[in-house]
């Protein structure tokens, strides 16, 4: 399988020139999903840290990029939504968010902010033991206790001493502050007003109001809960 596909073809959220070569990197199976943004397309088409693929293995091979706390070394591993990239040499942070367009874009953010991810839960299960394993939207694992629900929204840390460790947790109910990540109300942060429960495989509904009063209706999945009374942060990906 190649290493590569057309960039005419490479997915609207990563936001790259698309006839200036014909080829760009593909992302690797792992974390997030098809339209995560490879590393080596951050470096070099997104942010202009390195002019080419020979550059991008240089930097990765000298372990300069540090995504979510561990050490990254493949070009072609798979970048998304709340990720965060530190590169410790040159004292740059930055977090993974999506503008209205539902395209990556990149904020840079203090050290401070970088020792912390939010993780939506995407399910949990019994592992044995009877512990508690709660399966995160970006790939990881981790054990808790039972009062997190999916759909629920978690603080983890990053620092090596206590990586994964949950220090804070935002609930999937009403009155909490959401930002939408998919649909034509990508990158909107609102309040949740109502959960509708819908019956099977369907995804459930879920009701929103705006801070200018503007509602509007959404699925579950595009639902990643940012705080309670108020956003935990002050940028969220709204587009400037």
């Amino acid at each position: 399988m190649s290493d590569h596909l057309k960039r005419l073809r490479a997915p609207d959220s990563w936001h790259i020139a698309k006839k200036t070569n014909t080829f760009v990197t593909k992302t690797v199976p792992g974390p997030h999903n098809a339209n995560a943004m490879p590393v080596a397309v951050w470096l070099r088409d997104h942010m202009g840290f390195v002019r080419n693929q020979k550059e991008v293995r240089q930097v990765l091979a000298q372990k300069d990029i540090i995504i979510n706390g561990r050490t990254c070394r493949d070009p072609r591993m798979g970048i998304g939504i709340f990720d965060i990239i530190s590169l410790p040499k040159i004292g740059k942070h930055y977090r993974i968010l999506r503008d209205k367009k539902g395209r990556h874009k990149t904020i840079e953010i203090d050290v401070e902010s970088a020792k912390t991810r939010l993780a939506k839960i995407k399910g949990k299960t019994m592992i044995p033991g009877g512990k508690i394993q709660l399966n995160l939207r970006f790939g990881a694992n981790i054990i808790a206790d039972n009062r997190f629900k999916p759909g629920d929204s978690i603080v983890i840390s990053l620092q090596p001493e206590d990586r994964f460790t949950i220090v804070d947790h935002f609930p999937l109910a009403t009155g909490n502050m959401a930002m939408v990540i998919g649909g034509k109300h990508s990158g909107k942060i609102a309040r949740i007003t109502a959960v509708h429960k819908m019956s099977g495989s369907v995804p459930n509904s879920v009701s929103l109001e705006e801070a200018n009063g503007s509602k509007f209706d959404t699925i579950s999945d595009y639902i990643y809960m940012v705080g309670r009374e108020t956003p935990a942060l002050t940028e969220w990906g709204i587009e400037e």
